[in-house]
């Protein structure tokens, strides 16, 4: 979405001139709306999220064609010069669009240090990595708040621009000698297909991996260099491809933005194969092509840019102040527009004309600029708690103890031995308590440190994020995931002494109940497609209960937790907090209907409650009277839609400590 259009090949086969071709900004048009729909709400356009694909595949072939013919003196001239013309695309409205989203993300969000580094990071083009280190699911509702997720593209894009003039260059393609063009095609038809086997295998395994590295999406932005330097060395291949019905083509790409989230990879296929071939066959004469080069689409897609900076400031704030409701779209749509129009005219414009200046001078201004918006946002950031317009509260999510920093199993390299982290007592013989499940069991940490180290025992932990403990193939396809947690089990199976305690805590209710559980859905985020919910209770509930019964045979013992109340429409607890800015602060997202709850609830539960039924045995329950006072749970106690605050962890797990001890 980055990369300017310079004029660039005729589609025509008797001619090779160049010049500007409007419906490319047609098609980002159409890639930049498709995004913001998305953004506004997932609902309507469940994988407009793909328009950044597109955008991918116009950068690979609008810059491939820029170079094309580009005339240079020697490899400096040419870097220098390919780097100066992306600075001026890039760099002035980012750093401007970065100090005023600073700026409101002081004023209404009450902590805001990770959006701010975000932003920070975005400004040397590396924000993915910072995302990617902070283990983000783009998908999770919590992105949303966070004004600056989106820039992770932009650095996606720079990244690939470090490593394409090297290419272009060294090829011979840059220097346009003979074979400087089949080189390219070779060299960046080998690195796709690398990259393309990279993003397959791992958004199986590692998906914030597959989304947000370059290595992964090399092949998309490769796949427009591509496609240009085939219409150039092949016109058969292009004469081909003009062939096809191109509203086909748009009807099959909304198509594939109409799939679940499920179908990401096949989808994300697609949609850069049917860009690519759009691209080809976008001709004079066809009803596409006239509704792409309309005047106002075309307009659209000039402003792309600055549209998809700005977006997503104006819907983070609003789901931090107003939200976004029916009658607020128009006004946010608006507001969009306005600020993206004016970045368009009074900043992107102004500096692509800019050609008094030398390259060293550009170059030395825009370090200076980044390095000024780095000070000046910094700076906010640290004086964040007293530019907050809201009430200022206790910290929802408190950090983690020491003892437990860096548990989680995805973050460890532990052989069999080692897979348990925490606090161990200097006598050996001392009795242990085992923590064991995903962030639902890794919230009480910290309680069990303080209620069972003071009493002599050892206190592990071995967690992970979206990760059950059991690991039951129904629920998770996770390998590393199903790795880890099978490691936990061999290691538990063998190792349990008389008077141990294990504590056994998933998000169950996340895993079981449907997404949107209080429409009745059947959105079951975490099982895999086909599997019946039922049969994945009863899978998961009776090797836990196995699992319980090994241990109670060793002379441990055994306590389950009983998933406490999900609130799956709200992104952050403190958003149902009353403050001046915020309209709705008793939204159906902040509270849910609770004898419905507890309904839904014990069709989970009711495997573990016959299981200890009458038996002396634990069951940990998470739904508490001040969760649940009257008519609704309500989301007071919670940092997130599904997580204690730390604080209220505490409180929960103070009952608990005195059944768990005997």
């Amino acid at each position: 979405m980055a990369e300017t259009q310079s004029p660039v090949a005729t589609s025509t086969s008797n001619s090779r001139a160049s010049k500007y071709r409007p419906e490319i900004d047609g098609l980002r048009a159409f890639a930049v709306v498709a995004v913001i729909i998305n953004h506004f709400n997932k609902d309507l356009l469940p994988s407009g999220y793909l328009g950044v694909d597109i955008f991918f595949v116009i950068s690979g072939y609008v810059i491939t064609s820029s170079l094309a013919g580009r005339e240079s003196k020697n490899f400096l001239d040419f870097l220098t010069g390919f780097y100066e013309r992306r600075i001026k695309r890039l760099v002035p409205a980012l750093v401007v669009f970065v100090l005023v989203t600073t700026v409101g993300t002081t004023l209404f969000i009450p902590d805001p240090k990770v959006a701010i580094k975000t932003g920070i990071t975005s400004l040397f083009g590396v924000s993915n990595l910072y995302l990617y280190n902070q283990s983000t699911d783009y998908f999770a509702q919590s992105t949303e708040l966070n004004p600056f997720t989106h820039t992770w593209s932009l650095g996606v894009e720079e990244q690939f621009y470090l490593l394409f003039p090297f290419l272009i260059w060294f090829s011979g393609f840059g220097q346009q000698t003979a074979k400087g063009a089949r080189n390219l095609f070779f060299w960046v038809g080998a690195l796709t297909i690398a990259s393309l086997i990279g993003f397959i295998y791992l958004y199986r395994v590692k998906q914030p991996a597959a989304y947000f590295l370059m290595p992964p999406r090399f092949w998309e932005m490769a796949a427009g260099c591509l496609l240009f330097i085939g219409f150039q060395k092949r016109v058969s291949i292009e004469q081909a491809l003009e062939r096809v019905p191109p509203l086909l083509i748009v009807g099959a790409m909304v198509g594939m933005m109409l799939s679940p989230l499920s179908k990401a990879v096949p989808a994300t296929i697609g949609v850069v194969v049917l860009s690519a071939i759009l691209i080809a066959c976008l001709k004079k004469g066809t009803a596409a092509y006239r509704f792409f080069t309309l005047e106002k689409v075309v307009h659209i897609g000039l402003i792309s840019y600055s549209l998809y900076l700005w977006h997503w400031t104006v819907l983070s704030i609003s789901r931090w102040t107003i939200g976004i409701h029916w009658w607020s779209v128009p006004i946010q749509a608006i507001a969009i527009y306005l600020v993206a129009l004016i970045s368009f005219n009074f900043i992107e414009r102004p500096a692509r004309k800019l050609s008094a200046i030398s390259r060293a001078t550009m170059l030395l201004a825009s370090a200076l600029s980044s390095v000024s918006a780095l000070t000046v946002t910094f700076a906010l950031m640290q004086y964040s708690e007293n530019i907050y317009s809201g009430e200022r509260l206790e910290s929802q999510q408190e950090e983690a103890s020491p003892v437990f920093k860096d548990c989680a199993l995805s973050k460890q390299h532990r052989n069999k031995l080692k897979i348990m982290c925490g606090f161990q007592q200097s006598n050996a013989n001392a009795k242990r308590v085992f923590l064991l499940g995903d962030s639902h069991i890794e919230q009480f940490a910290e309680a069990a440190l303080l209620d069972f180290s003071s009493k002599g025992y050892s206190v592990y932990l071995a967690w992970d994020g979206s990760c059950p403990f059991p690991i039951t193939k129904e629920i998770y396809a996770n390998e590393e995931c199903q790795s880890n947690q099978t490691l936990v089990e061999k290691q538990i199976a063998h190792s349990i002494m008389p008077g141990d305690i294990v504590v056994i805590g998933n998000a169950v209710n996340g895993y079981f109940l449907p997404y949107n559980w209080q429409a009745e859905g059947h959105d079951y985020r975490h099982l895999k497609s086909g599997v019946n919910v039922q049969v994945a209770i009863n899978s998961h509930a009776l090797k836990t209960i196995d699992i319980a019964e090994r241990v109670v045979e060793r002379g441990g013992k055994v306590a389950i937790y009983l998933d406490g109340p999900r609130f799956n429409g709200i992104k952050d607890a403190r958003l149902c907090s009353k403050e001046w800015f915020r309209f709705d602060t008793l939204s159906p997202l902040c509270r849910i209907n609770k004898n419905k709850y507890l309904n839904w609830r014990a069709s989970v539960f009711k495997r573990y409650i016959e299981w200890a039924d009458g038996k002396s045995r634990i069951l940990l329950d998470g739904v508490t009277i001040e969760d649940c006072p009257n008519e609704y749970c309500v989301a007071t106690n919670f940092y997130d839609s599904n997580h204690f605050t730390r604080r209220h962890a505490r409180t929960v797990f103070r009952d608990f400590a005195k059944r768990l001890d005997f």
